[in-house]
């Protein structure tokens, strides 16, 4: 019996495509850590009043007399999704929490909590010391409705700073105002304010790792500009014309959004985690330094808020574009997910349970895609029906390699086939599979969302802990990543054959890449969101489906062999790339024969 055989150029084809694929996954793995972190200023609480003078910020003599009469207290606002938790010390934000939201050990769910976060505006003095909000006590009064709280700390006589936060009875959008009247005698405004908004990313999933590959942070400049720091270690850039800033912890955002863009902002990223990863609480140190003008001798800053889900549906109803924050992919892969799996996947789920809009995605997206794996079955159907011509020019001439090509070549030619004709559908299909390797992680309709023995699609599943832990796969067993490695053994199995050999001396053993890329998918997995590794069961169940329907029903290998009889009694002319290749291995002939 004939071997089946694999041509050289689709042994090219596939490494490419796994080499594409190997580069995707170490780009967006968290294994590269930064062993240090950047130190930051944390608002931590004090609970003596005497610490409001410290040698960094000389709070002026006025000040200590409102200190004395200020309590330090918390003040709570609410809505239906967020609570807000504001200290009167620095009118800083110290609680923020996501109602009916929970975090991987079944907590309330906190952005903020105490030390993680903290804001400072620094202002000069007309006598050039300098006075930094987060050292000041502001005075409270809160809105009857209990949805507007001002905050004013007095500077002296006739001078004072404001802040005033507004939360609306429904979102997770809030306003921030900052307020500096009588600035004329107590302020140098000549010296434009310094501010900084400095948080620490708690963990709230049940893999760090996998998380903190998602936890970025995100910015648009320069008017349509989009951009984000590196999530595999520290970074910072300095950047023009600031729109928003987005401190993004994969399934949750903290945005500030400017009414009016910063002229120029330094933002920073460190990580906060080490060698035990998944020991760790928090993931990233996030950091935004900029200025803020006077106004006509006048100060007032307005800001808005985004603290809630990174949720395509939410965020694509901002006018500032704040659904650029997500991480779609990039190019065409991103118009995919906005323009076609997101509306797709919101109306299945719309309509089925998330694990079986899953499958139906996966059916829609397989059926869409067959005719691409007809051509390419096709194809390969072509140089099965040729292969043993192949192999009679290959023994002929064992012992010249340019012209056992060049017959090649010819035979392709006179018979209509092609081995690049395998590999362009396999590579047609690429966007669509790194589209869906983008939206399945950045799903945050999947978060927390069961089936079957998954708990949470948005995360791995597990179907046994290990007690020790395996280098690059983990302490855990996942069924759904183990399913879909068997599900792509067998389909390469088919699409290779059992028995392969390389058809030409020197080429790889294609049996040991047919068991191989398997387990590689299995370690990449394993820690992977089982969403994505659900589609991936179900896709390559109906790709074997699909194939066994067109080899047995539709496609007839003997009219495919008359077909090719038939095009070798035909002139065929060559294209450019065939001529080409022509006059490549005629001159590699001749340039052998001279030196001869």
């Amino acid at each position: 019996m004939e071997e089946r055989r694999i041509d050289p150029l689709q042994i090219i084809g596939m490494i490419l495509i796994f080499a594409i694929f190997t580069w995707m996954m170490y780009t967006q793995s968290a294994a590269d850590l930064a062993q240090t972190n950047v130190d930051q200023p944390q608002n931590t609480v004090e609970t003596t009043q005497s610490e409001s003078q410290t040698p960094e910020a000389v709070v002026i003599a006025p000040l200590e007399a409102s200190v004395e009469t200020v309590v330090k207290e918390t003040i709570t606002l609410s809505n239906d999704l967020l609570t807000l938790g504001v200290s009167t010390k620095g009118g800083v934000i110290e609680q923020v929490l996501l109602n009916g939201e929970l975090n991987y050990q079944k907590e309330p769910l906190y952005l903020i909590d105490k030390e993680n976060n903290a804001l400072n505006i620094a202002f000069t003095t007309a006598s050039g010391q300098l006075l930094q909000t987060k050292f000041l006590m502001f005075s409270p009064q809160l809105s009857e409705n209990g949805q507007q709280l001002h905050l004013r700390s007095t500077i002296d006589e006739s001078a004072y700073i404001e802040f005033v936060y507004t939360l609306p009875n429904a979102g997770y959008r809030f306003g921030f105002e900052v307020i500096v009247e009588g600035v004329e005698n107590a302020l140098d405004t000549a010296i434009p304010a310094a501010f900084s908004w400095n948080m620490d990313g708690f963990r709230h999933a049940k893999s760090a790792q996998y998380e903190n590959r998602y936890t970025q942070l995100a910015y648009r400049h320069e008017n349509d500009k989009y951009s984000t720091l590196s999530a595999s270690g520290d970074d910072d850039e300095k950047e023009k014309n600031v729109a928003w800033v987005s401190y993004r912890q994969h399934f949750f955002s903290s945005i500030l959004i400017p009414e009016q863009p910063f002229v120029e902002a330094t933002l920073a990223s460190s990580s906060m985690t080490d060698e035990e990863v998944e020991e760790s609480d928090y993931l990233k140190s996030f950091s935004t330094q900029t200025v803020l003008p006077y106004q006509r001798g006048r100060f007032q800053a307005n800001f808005d808020w985004y603290m809630g889900p990174t949720d395509y549906t939410i965020l694509k109803n901002y006018d500032e574009n704040l659904y650029e924050s997500i991480s779609f992919g990039w190019g065409l892969i991103g118009w995919i997910n906005r323009s076609v799996f997101y509306p797709l996947f919101s109306s299945l789920i719309s309509l089925v349970p998330h694990g079986i809009a899953i499958i139906l995605l996966t059916i829609i997206v397989r059926l869409v895609l067959s005719p691409v794996l007809y051509k390419s079955y096709v194809s390969q159907a072509k140089m099965q029906v040729l292969r043993p011509e192949i192999t009679a020019l290959n023994e002929k001439f064992k012992n010249d390699a340019a012209k056992r090509q060049q017959e090649t070549m010819k035979l392709y030619t006179k018979a209509g086939a092609s081995p690049l004709a395998g590999c362009i559908p396999a590579l047609l299909q690429m966007p669509v599979f790194f589209a869906l390797f983008y939206f399945f992680p950045i799903a945050y309709e999947l978060r927390g969302k069961s089936f079957l023995w998954a708990d949470d699609l948005s995360s791995y599943d597990v179907i046994a802990d290990l007690p020790f832990s395996i280098p690059f796969y983990g302490d855990h067993i996942s069924l759904f990543p183990l399913l879909a490695s068997v599900a792509i053994f067998f389909y390469t199995r088919m699409t290779t054959g059992q028995q392969m050999q390389p058809t030409q001396p020197g080429m790889p053993n294609m049996k040991f890449i047919m068991y191989l890329m398997p387990v590689m998918m299995l370690f990449f997995f394993n820690n992977y969101a089982s969403g994505f590794s659900l589609y991936y069961v179900v896709s390559n169940l109906l790709m074997i489906g699909i194939m066994v329907v067109i080899k047995k029903g539709i496609i007839d290998q003997d009219k495919i062999h008359a077909q090719i009889e038939e095009n070798k009694k035909k002139p065929k002319k060559q294209n450019r790339f065939q001529r080409k290749m022509a006059e490549m291995l005629e001159e590699a002939e001749r340039q052998k024969k001279l030196r001869k």
